[in-house]
């Protein structure tokens, strides 16, 4: 096993599963070969033999293992069965309960299950639950962020809570470089999880447009303005990009069910129209007003300066820890 391996897996860093489509097979695959864990993203309807095809796809794509995310709070059940019987390494849940009984169906599949968490209680029910690692989400997060708390207090809470049991803790939030990477271990974690980062590569199925704006833009700010329909409840951090400024102060009562289409997307094989503040990031299909619709990122995205391949951003992340680790921390104490 390689430097800070966790799962089985070489090294420590997950891709996180981007929603609605962003990580997809080829982003998956970079990562996996690797030497990462990376999660494609399940659709958020019952689609099992869509699914089934992407999972297979991606097994076209490396002989390495991966994951795939689902977000418990859509119709999953049906999804979760093809996951287990297509046998990816890693099942990963969030925004919903991880239950005993959902970990030993994954377990009996021989998969392992990692749910998503954004707090202390969230992650005593999941350690409960005898999950086999636990992404701990902070505030800093990119996208749909389930938690209130820093991620500098809360992983460190997280481990304490682990104790001495095998249960790996991973961060996520805001990192995009080894000195996140560095600085997540410092607290405990034995891995990271990232997002924006790897959205702004070439693999990644985001537009083109959407790539460019987190290298451009450096201001992120947690909002609830996307998506209040489809997804109530759900507050995002999402870049600060001219028509989020505009309309940051969206009343409360407004959401995307009256608003006039602004464009169009294929996601998951399923055309999809785009509504003025709908929670779709733009994919690589997007047409329209791409620059008025969702674009989510993490409190890092101003050290994001170019579009690498996903995995170069692996070998920097772990080089570059490495590096830091043998210069800075790595002198005798007398």
């Amino acid at each position: 096993m390689g430097w800070r391996g966790i799962l089985g897996f070489e090294y420590g860093i997950v891709l996180a599963p981007l929603g609605p489509d962003i990580s997809g097979p080829e982003l998956v695959a970079a990562v996996a070969n690797a030497g990462g864990l990376g999660l494609l993203r399940a659709p958020d309807w019952e689609s099992p033999d869509y699914l089934r095809d992407l999972i297979r796809k991606t097994k076209t794509l490396t002989d390495k293992p991966f994951g795939i995310g689902v977000v418990l709070a859509f119709p999953h059940k049906e999804n979760i069965k093809a996951i287990l019987d297509e046998k990816v390494a890693v099942l990963q849940v969030y925004w919903g309960e991880c239950t005993e009984e959902l970990v030993l169906e994954a377990h009996q599949a021989g998969v392992k299950i990692v749910p998503q968490v954004g707090s202390v209680e969230e992650a005593k029910r999941a350690i409960d639950a005898g999950v086999d690692a636990i992404i701990v989400q902070g505030r800093e997060a990119g996208g749909h962020v389930i938690g209130q708390d820093a991620l500098i207090s809360l992983v460190p809470r997280v481990v304490d809570l682990v104790g001495g049991q095998d249960i790996p803790v991973i961060a996520a939030g805001g990192i995009v470089d080894a000195r996140g990477y560095v600085a997540a271990l410092a607290l405990g974690a034995r891995g990271v999880c990232l997002g924006t980062r790897f959205v702004a590569t070439e693999e990644s199925y985001a537009h083109p447009t959407y790539k460019r704006k987190l290298v451009e833009l450096e201001k992120t700010e947690y909002t609830d303005i996307f998506g209040r329909a489809r997804w109530p409840n759900a507050p995002q951090r999402a870049l600060e990009t001219p028509f989020y400024v505009h309309w940051r102060t969206l009343p409360s009562h407004e959401n995307e069910t009256h608003q006039p289409v602004i464009g169009h997307s294929t996601i998951h094989d399923m055309e999809k129209e785009i509504r003025r503040f709908a929670g779709p990031v733009p994919n690589a299909t997007a047409t329209g007003d791409i620059e008025s619709m969702a674009m989510y990122a993490g409190q890092g995205v101003g050290l994001i300066k170019e579009i690498l391949p996903a995995g170069e951003v692996v070998k920097r992340l772990v080089t570059g820890a490495q590096r830091l680790i043998h210069q800075n921390f790595s002198a005798e104490i007398c």
